[in-house]
């Protein structure tokens, strides 16, 4: 893909200066720093979307949970080309992640790395945000002009005010992911054990993001319950690998025994889609 090709480069700095209006006026209207965090009850809810419980219903399951149906810029989206913005003034990703302690935790639809120490953080106009931790949906929440790859990693962030910032990154069935490869034992251990938690030492989450440069940047949601609205997404446009092995232990470690846990993807509506792409290379 040429960094040209649909891309509207003469809306670039308008493009921008809305990203950014916007996301200060929709994060300013966030109440509280745990409304931008998922519910750790994952009973709750499905993915199965002729439950009465799935994805078409989180809205009607609780009052807290009404974004879920009538939020106008929820998450996941697809990223079509037509949409997206080359925007250089975003620059790169500017983090400073480090090596710490960690638990994984079975969350019943989902596995989750939590940080127990300080994992490093991401800067997003001036602002720092924390990795808090990590989780796995497959097949990708998000699709690239209308495709969804295997899997995809949420790396969640928290700044010191509460708002949330989330680092995608798609998979696609290939050589096995080495960060993954050291869960595998873990994973094991809390397999089909709702709520079931297990230590495992030092997690580098250096590993886990990559030195991918180009990414799509939009204001979205969390993409499971409460859907809070608000959130700083950033979707890494290089594509990774992971082992079918992988993918195939992830999703047998949850309770669920769905053969999926991506959320539907939401209406783009009037949102516009950053990317931003080096000037110095063409590689992604």
């Amino acid at each position: 893909m040429h960094p040209c090709r649909d891309l509207h480069l003469h809306r670039a700095v308008s493009a921008s200066a809305l990203l950014l209006f916007s996301a200060s006026i929709i994060l300013s209207a966030v109440p509280a720093a745990r409304a931008q965090q998922e519910t750790e009850h994952e009973e709750e809810f499905s993915y199965s979307l002729d439950a009465e419980n799935g994805p078409a219903h989180w809205g009607e399951i609780k009052e807290e949970w009404s974004a879920c149906g009538k939020g106008e810029i929820q998450s996941p989206i697809d990223l079509a080309g037509p949409r997206v913005t080359l925007v250089r003034r975003l620059g790169h990703l500017n983090h400073s992640y480090a090596p710490a302690n960690a638990s994984i935790v079975n969350r019943g639809h989902d596995i989750m790395v939590r940080f127990e120490g300080d994992a490093g953080s991401v800067s997003i106009d001036g602002t720092a945000y924390h990795l808090r931790q990590l989780h796995w949906h497959a097949p990708t929440e998000h699709s690239v002009n209308g495709r969804r790859y295997d899997m995809e990693l949420h790396m969640v962030h928290q700044s010191a005010q509460g708002k949330a910032a989330v680092i995608g990154v798609l998979y696609e069935i290939g050589a096995r992911d080495a960060l993954l490869h050291k869960l595998e034992p873990y994973l094991e251990m809390i397999a089909k054990q709702r709520d079931r938690q297990e230590k495992v030492g030092v997690v580098d989450a250096r590993g886990a993001r990559g030195r991918a440069s180009v990414y799509y940047r939009y204001v979205g949601s969390l993409t499971t319950p409460p859907c809070t609205q608000g959130v700083i997404w950033t979707i890494v446009k290089r594509v990774r690998t992971v082992s079918k092995h992988q993918l195939e232990l992830l999703r047998e470690a949850v309770h669920d025994e769905m053969e999926k846990n991506a959320r539907p993807r939401q209406e783009l509506n009037s949102r516009d889609i950053s990317m931003f792409w080096p000037i110095q290379h063409n590689r992604n």
